[in-house]
């Protein structure tokens, strides 16, 4: 008997029978891509990024062109970089004959240390060079052996806001001087904080400046991820109203991941007619479980950036946090203490700044701490 599967997924990416949208945003990343542009995508954290270069993959995954996936969020240094291209490229062409073959032949030739996980089996790289020129000069030769195969390469780098971290100099302008000299690949590089991929590709003396076409990602519209929640029930022979849908929706802002995590815990309730009064109950469990991490986030914060986060809450956006009717509102104090704040609040990933054409607003970035924020203050 088949194991019925949630269709609701909140930590992985299975296939595009449970991905929702999207589809202007992987029509214009195909078009970029097969016209010979690198991209750059930002969005906000958990937004589904990761996911859609995934489901771009899944299709573009051709004979002809070969795609690979790395995800440099734990990198902290040029080391754990190389280490984490060679085993993406190591993973991407396992066989041992052809392109596979002759990067094995490759690899072994820096003498790394190939061991393999205990519990998942999956092969672990280790590079132990004495030198960070080293670990550049091996960087250079990976990026030139995928170019050299006489196929085409699309290398996604998630997190690439992450070697801005980097304790080594100039890593910046070293990537950029390997990719101008590549032919046959083309490169998406994805990032969550906005304000630093934005100042690496947009800023005139940044490395990296003009050498990719941005992307923005922002909240998959209404009424596609209403008409997805609904077939997705409709497939598994139930039903959820349309109150129940536009309470979920409105409630978690509809960002993906917090979208997923309701609708995810609304569907194992295996209940044949979901109403809203499910949904409710549903939400109102997930602040219960949050609740003692949202508990601890006063401790970590100041007296002014924890009173200064629950009046973001209350408010749900904002623009004028420096005008004097929101601080004489929420008692905040002096301009300049608020912006000092709201910089902290930022830097901590508790507030998140989102832009358009008209403002720039702030709202509390978790979208269950703010909730449990409003309610509770």
């Amino acid at each position: 008997m088949n194991k019925e599967i949630n269709p609701f997924l909140t930590d992985t990416y299975i296939s595009k029978n449970y991905f929702c949208d999207r589809e202007q945003e992987l029509n214009l990343i195909k078009s970029k891509i097969e016209n010979g542009n690198n991209l750059t995508l930002i969005s906000n954290r958990r937004l589904g990024k990761s996911a859609l270069i995934r489901r771009f993959f899944e299709d573009f995954d051709v004979k002809e062109c070969v795609v690979i996936y790395v995800d440099i969020f734990a990198c902290t240094c040029l080391k754990d970089f190389t280490e984490t291209i060679s085993l993406a490229i190591f993973q991407r062409f396992p066989e041992k004959r052809g392109i596979g073959k002759r990067f094995f032949d490759f690899i072994t030739g820096l003498r790394p240390v190939i061991s393999y996980d205990m519990l998942t089996g999956q092969p672990q790289i280790s590079l132990d060079f004495k030198q960070p020129k080293e670990y550049e000069h091996t960087l250079q030769n990976l990026f030139q052996f995928i170019d050299n195969q006489n196929i085409n390469i699309v290398l996604a780098i998630d997190e690439f806001q992450q070697i801005s971290i980097f304790p080594e100099k100039n890593i910046e302008a070293m990537l950029r001087t390997i990719v101008q000299t590549l032919k046959n690949t083309q490169l998406i590089f994805s990032g969550s904080k906005q304000h630093l991929m934005l100042e690496m590709f947009n800023s005139a003396n940044r490395p990296f400046f003009g050498s990719a076409q941005t992307i923005a990602l922002g909240e998959i519209p209404n009424e596609k991820y209403a008409e997805f929640i609904r077939q997705k029930f409709e497939e598994n022979k139930r039903t959820i109203t349309d109150e129940a849908i536009n309470f979920a929706l409105e409630w978690t802002l509809t960002h993906t991941y917090y979208t997923q995590i309701i609708l995810n815990g609304v569907f194992a309730e295996s209940k044949k007619n979901v109403d809203i009064e499910t949904v409710k109950r549903v939400c109102d469990e997930q602040l219960a479980i949050q609740q003692i991490n949202f508990m601890q986030y006063r401790d970590l914060l100041s007296a002014l950036q924890w009173r200064l986060l629950i009046a973001i809450a209350k408010e749900g956006y904002v623009s004028e946090i420096q005008s004097q009717t929101f601080l004489q509102k929420y008692k905040i104090g002096a301009a300049s203490s608020a912006k000092k704040a709201l910089d902290a609040l930022v830097e901590k990933e508790m507030v998140c700044r989102i832009e358009s054409l008209e403002k720039t607003q702030f709202r509390v970035y978790n979208v269950f701490l703010l909730r449990w924020l409003d309610r509770i203050f």
